[in-house]
């Protein structure tokens, strides 16, 4: 059967089943089982494989009960992300590498319907009065939606798939981005309750790395994690609780933000606080936080450099608090975030590990001018010979710099060089 007579074959037996059976009175299972004996029914005597057979029975039930062609798609675990633009073009990620698949759904009616399924399982809204979300699937993954007017080219969606077993350290190691050494230490400096930020562009693994580290987490302390959307996957820690902001509704009320998310979580007497991602005025609450006795704090946020996630911080804080002095911002960062560890994704598309950087502390400037933030890097990637322009290969080498601030290391007993 080639694949449009099996195509067609799959919505001739889809339209039978749903004019011919009560839907709503029948569990998963009895609905799995029905379309498998419907499926030899109708084939009779044609030949059909048993890979295509399965396939077809599939297609027809998650079409009815689950994402239809998104379903395939999101049991392949090869795939990282899915982008749909509109019906007709899916893209998808697979090895760090971009593809078009040569599949669509069948309208944008249809699209539609499988958007708003995914967006009710997390108990989120998106219309027309409200056309972009930002929710999750059963599994975890991210999930981005934009609908039309906003989005020209049809409903679109992008998901960012979530590994079915969390991210370790060791699973880093392996993928080059951290040697076992540098793993060490940033035992030594999650257990000592340095606060971290992990820094990097999109996609270059930000939320991968938190997992890593969170899992460095004394199993005996309350932890809050606070997110947009559910993915961090902190296992083995009893006391923990999992924040997740919500959208306002068609009338524009019930939002709750990651900041009120953190003000909330400071009232829950956390010895640890998780936030997936600061990108706003939340910044402000996150480095109060950090510096009003919630040491060993860990979050992300997008920049380029460790340099640049100061500015962005700095940035992010003033558009929480517009009225605070550049002074006073660059001091509230230089005595709240410890460590950043910047990430990015290079030319031939891996994942690695830029830096791993000290903030020490903050210098006044001279006269009027605002002082600045001193940074002491302490593991540099560096490059060697065998690197080309197709494939880069080098590792973090140590600077020669000391690590300055060692206060909280001799508070938790390490004696050691980092």
């Amino acid at each position: 059967m080639d694949f449009e007579t099996e195509q067609q074959f799959v919505a001739e037996l889809k339209r039978y089943v749903t004019e011919n059976l009560t839907l709503s009175q029948i569990s998963d299972e009895e609905l799995e089982e029905k379309i498998e004996e419907l499926v030899i029914l109708k084939l009779g005597n044609q030949y059909c494989s048993i890979d295509q057979r399965v396939s077809i029975v599939q297609q027809v039930y998650s079409s009815i009960r689950g994402f239809g062609l998104l379903d395939s798609i999101i049991n392949d675990e090869s795939i990282t992300e899915v982008m749909i633009n509109g019906p007709e073009n899916i893209f998808i990620e697979q090895n760090g590498r971009l593809f078009q698949l040569d599949k669509q759904f069948e309208s944008q009616r249809r699209l539609e319907d499988i958007i708003q399924r995914i967006v009710g399982l997390a108990g989120r809204e998106v219309n027309q009065a409200n056309p972009i979300c930002d929710t999750r699937l059963p599994d975890g993954s991210r999930v981005n939606v934009v609908l039309p007017p906003i989005a020209l080219c049809g409903p679109t969606l992008t998901i960012r798939k979530f590994s079915k077993t969390p991210m370790t350290v060791e699973k880093l190691i392996q993928y080059g981005s951290i040697t076992k050494e540098i793993a060490e230490k940033l035992e030594i400096l999650v257990k000592s309750k340095y606060n971290i930020f992990v820094s990097g562009g999109t996609g270059s693994g930000k939320t991968t790395f938190l997992n890593a580290l969170s899992n460095y987490i004394p199993k005996d302390e309350r932890v809050i994690t606070i997110e947009d959307s559910a993915e961090l996957q902190i296992t083995g820690v009893a006391n923990l609780v999992s924040l997740e902001t919500r959208n306002s509704n068609t009338s524009g009320a019930g939002e709750i933000t990651i900041r009120d998310l953190i003000k909330s979580s400071l009232r829950m007497r956390p010895e640890r606080i998780v936030v997936g991602e600061v990108r706003g005025g939340e910044a402000l609450d996150m480095l109060q936080a950090m510096n009003t006795g919630h040491d060993g704090s860990l979050s992300t946020g997008h920049a380029n450099s460790t340099e640049d996630m100061l500015s962005r911080l700095e940035t992010m804080v003033l558009q929480g608090a517009a009225g605070l002095p550049l002074e006073a911002i660059r001091q509230q960062i230089a005595s709240a975030v410890d460590i950043i560890i910047h990430l990015s994704r290079l030319r031939d598309k891996s994942r690695k590990t830029m830096e791993i950087c000290e903030v020490v502390r903050y210098e006044p400037g001279t006269g009027n001018g605002a002082g600045r933030i001193i940074l002491n890097p302490l593991y540099v990637f560096e490059e060697d010979e065998n690197s080309t322009l197709q494939k880069v290969s080098g590792s973090l080498k140590r600077t020669k710099n000391k690590m300055q601030n060692d206060f909280k290391l001799k508070m938790a007993g390490y004696r050691g060089d980092i």
